[in-house]
């Protein structure tokens, strides 16, 4: 087995990175703080991610640059579901007014790898790339419920069970018990799991093995999300569109 060999400066630059973008920018005093690392460490990585033009500065504060950009569109175009869902997905929001996502799973966590929005959606914080625990979506579940149970546990030896909203599942068995469900099921339901006021349903993709390389989901708000809509319709719906991206995945 490979042993983990941690370059301590690579890792500084990362996490600043990150950090920044979480901030939405910062300057080297409030960087250093939050890392707790001395400030001119700070400044040697800021100033060599800006040289590199990862960063950008303006007055005292840097931000991420647009070079990620580059950086991300190139990750998603490698990815062969994105290319062959996305026709799909866009048709989902035209047909149902809402959100239509589509997300992998990357690291244990989930990954919003594209989003259409429909003539009637709300406003909502997803975009290509965000990162979020897969239990708490429609699209995580419905990835883990169709994953071997052994893969499952490592996610979450990882990850553990983050609690996003008060009714995000945060018990490991109460978990497999609803993975269960979906599996038989054949799709998946958020119920305000991390988004307040905002339900969404799921189906997997599937390859030829059944097993889960993504999902496909339309998410709106609770008003619109009821009855046969929410357990008929928007599902038989999806369901399509899973199994029509999955045979073009298989065709392609």
């Amino acid at each position: 087995m490979a042993k983990d060999v941690p370059v301590n400066a690579v890792k500084i630059s990362l996490e600043l990175v990150d950090l920044l973008r979480e901030l939405d920018g910062a300057g080297v005093s409030e960087v250093a703080k939050r890392l707790d690392k001395p400030t001119s460490t700070i400044h040697d990585h800021l100033r060599t991610l800006e040289q590199q033009e990862y960063l950008v500065k303006e007055g005292d504060t840097y931000y991420v640059s647009t070079r990620f950009l580059q950086l991300g569109a190139h990750a998603r175009s490698r990815q062969k579901v994105f290319k062959i869902a996305r026709p799909e997905i866009n048709e989902l929001a035209q047909v149902t007014g809402e959100h239509a996502n589509l997300m992998i799973e990357e690291h244990g966590v989930g990954v919003f790898l594209y989003r259409s929005r429909g003539p009637d959606a709300v406003r909502l914080d997803t975009h290509a790339g965000m990162r979020v625990p897969l239990q708490t979506t429609a699209l995580g579940k419905s990835i883990m419920a169709n994953r071997p149970r052994e893969e499952v546990e490592r996610i979450l030896d990882r990850h553990g069970l983050e609690s996003v909203t008060d009714r995000s599942i945060t018990d490991r068995e109460e978990l497999f018990d609803v993975l269960e469900q979906v599996r038989e099921r054949g799709y998946s339901y958020d119920d305000e799991e991390r988004v307040k006021g905002m339900r969404c349903v799921a189906a997997p993709i599937l390859n030829e093995d059944d097993y889960a390389i993504a999902a496909v989901s339309v998410s709106g708000p609770k008003s619109r999300m009821r009855e046969e809509r929410f357990t008929e319709e928007l599902p038989n719906q999806i369901l399509k569109s899973a199994n029509v991206i999955e045979v073009n995945l298989t065709y392609s």
